[in-house]
C-alpha cells in the first residue's frame, strides 16, 4: 500500500485509540485501512460522493482482507451514515467552505471527535466549530513536499466562548516555526484588507510570529 505523506500521518496521528472513524472523501481509502492495520482503531466507513475514488478505496479494502471491518458507502458528506455507527469524523483534502458546510449537516455532531485538514480557509472551520460550542484542541502546521497544510481537531464543550477573527485565523496553534505558511498567511489577509475591512490586529499578530527568531 502507497506509504502516507506527512500530511495523512498526521491526520491520522490525531485518532484515538479504538475509535470507529468516518472518513469523509476518502479517496483511496490509506486512511482507514492503515488505522485498522496497525490496530489504531475498531472499525471505519469510507465515504466519497464519488464512485471512482471509491471503487479505488473498496479494491484496497479487498485487497487487505478488510472487508469486515471497513465499510466503503457513496455518501454525499455524513448524509448516508447513521450517527449512531462512527464516534470519530475525518475530513482531509477538502475547502474549507465545503468542511463547514458538511459538519453543518451531521446529525448529533456534538458527540463526536472532530479531525480536520482544510486545504483552504482553515479560518472558516475555526468560526463554525467556535460558533458550535467545540473546542479546538490540536492545532499546528505540517509541511508536506513544497507544500503546508492546517491540521487540527476538536472536541465538544458546550458553550460558545467569545472569539474574534484573529482566533479563527490562529486558532490554538503554538508552534509557529513554519514561516513560510505564516507569510502566505500574512500575503492573504494583507490582500482581504484592501477591501476596506479592518485586519490590523491579525496582520500585526503574523508580522510579530514572522519576527521572532527565538
Amino acid at each position: 500500500m502507497q506509504r502516507f505523506s506527512k500530511r495523512l500521518s498526521a491526520v491520522a496521528g490525531l485518532v484515538k485509540q479504538d475509535s470507529v472513524i468516518a472518513d469523509v472523501g476518502t479517496d483511496h481509502g490509506y486512511i482507514p485501512v492503515s488505522l485498522y492495520k496497525s490496530g489504531k482503531i475498531k472499525g471505519a466507513f469510507a465515504l466519497d460522493i464519488n464512485e471512482a475514488p471509491l471503487s479505488s478505496c473498496k479494491a484496497l479494502v479487498e485487497q487487505e482482507g478488510l472487508s469486515f471491518a471497513i465499510e466503503t458507502r457513496l455518501s454525499d458528506g455524513l448524509d448516508n451514515l447513521c450517527p449512531d455507527l462512527y464516534d470519530t469524523i475525518i475530513i482531509a483534502g477538502m475547502g474549507g467552505e465545503l468542511i463547514a458546510d458538511i459538519l453543518s449537516r451531521c446529525e448529533k455532531l456534538s458527540e463526536k471527535h472532530i479531525i480536520l485538514n482544510p486545504m483552504t480557509h482553515p479560518e472558516i472551520v475555526r468560526k463554525f466549530l467556535y460558533d458550535n460550542g467545540f473546542d479546538i484542541e490540536n492545532d499546528f502546521i505540517v509541511k508536506d513536499a513544497r507544500h503546508c497544510y492546517s491540521v487540527f481537531d476538536a472536541h465538544y464543550k458546550g458553550f460558545v466562548g467569545k472569539k474574534t477573527r484573529l482566533d479563527y485565523y490562529l486558532g490554538n496553534i503554538k508552534n509557529f516555526e513554519n514561516k513560510e505558511y505564516f507569510s502566505h498567511l500574512l500575503n492573504f489577509v494583507k490582500n482581504k484588507s484592501k477591501s476596506g475591512d479592518d485586519y490590523s490586529d491579525i496582520i500585526t499578530a503574523l508580522e510579530d510570529i514572522l519576527n521572532d527568531n527565538s
